[in-house]
């Protein structure tokens, strides 16, 4: 299976394990994460132990099972979640000698490339895993979101679609597609896409927070406010969501409660922009 992004319900992103999440690699297959940040985000890095112990008890599975491919693939996916990606990688590439048209392990092993600098690497993966299976949606979330990062906008929104075409139900296709246009300017079909991915999971902030952008954008100041609100109900230690709190406060007329938020991004991050320039502009 593969890894696809955030169901309803849950909480999104990691590398791929049977077709479910972002670099939340799977036993079952693949990785990713709804930070959408430049590169996957490993699952829970701060159970060490847990991780440990999961990893022993894959190699005696590998150990009665030599040759099962997937065997390879889940410990891999276990020692990418721990951030071990250089065995993460040798597991992903056994999984592959042992089946070379074995999709989930060359997305894997591309999502390891990712978190390790390697992005040349990571995309002839992705590229290979959509040649295994052209219907794999992990794939092309994966090689969509690598695309949107470097700036290749128009192939990210490409395979963005594809993943929403094959898999409508996942919300990460949609809020990576929206930043895809967001970052185009095009905040109406941005706005569209955040809103489909809150409703298929409403319980990780990032669309929240990029909605609200949008809202700011087209001059939805008293809906961005909400969004950002809802951000930070989610998590409140995101410092872009209290700067972007701070505008719309501002914007709003509410100088006070406005210095109080980017008063609080700054605590969270002292070196950001937002708050730095609401601060400044504020004379605080």
């Amino acid at each position: 299976m593969a890894v696809a992004w955030p169901q309803r319900g849950r909480r999104a992103w990691r590398f791929a394990v049977p077709m479910m999440v972002a670099l939340g690699l799977a036993a079952c297959e693949s990785v990713t994460s709804l930070n959408t940040p430049s590169v996957a985000e490993i699952d829970d890095p701060s159970n060490a132990p847990a991780q440990q112990a999961n990893i022993g008890s894959l190699t005696e599975v590998i150990r009665r099972n030599p040759n099962d491919p997937q065997a390879y693939n889940t410990r891999g996916v276990a020692f990418a979640r721990s951030g071990r990606f250089n065995e993460a990688i040798t597991d992903f590439t056994k999984a592959l000698q042992l089946n070379p048209e074995y999709a989930a392990a060359y997305t894997n092993r591309g999502l390891a490339h990712r978190q390790s600098g390697r992005n040349a690497e990571a995309l002839t993966d992705f590229n290979r895993a959509i040649q295994s299976d052209a219907r794999y949606y992990a794939a092309y979330l994966a090689r969509g979101n690598l695309a949107r990062v470097q700036g290749n906008l128009g192939q990210a929104i490409t395979d963005l679609g594809e993943v929403i075409r094959l898999n409508p139900e996942g919300a990460e296709a949609y809020h990576s597609r929206g930043l895809a246009y967001q970052s185009q300017g095009q905040h109406n079909l941005a706005l569209s896409d955040f809103d489909a991915a809150i409703d298929r999971n409403p319980y990780v902030a990032p669309p929240f927070l990029a909605r609200g952008q949008s809202r700011l954008a087209t001059d939805k100041v008293d809906d961005a406010l909400e969004d950002f609100n809802a951000a930070l109900n989610i998590d409140n230690r995101n410092a872009d969501s209290w700067a972007l709190r701070g505008v719309a406060l501002s914007r709003q007329g509410k100088k006070n409660e406005a210095a109080e938020s980017f008063q609080r991004a700054m605590a969270i991050d002292p070196n950001n922009r937002t708050a730095r320039e609401g601060i400044r502009t504020a004379g605080l």
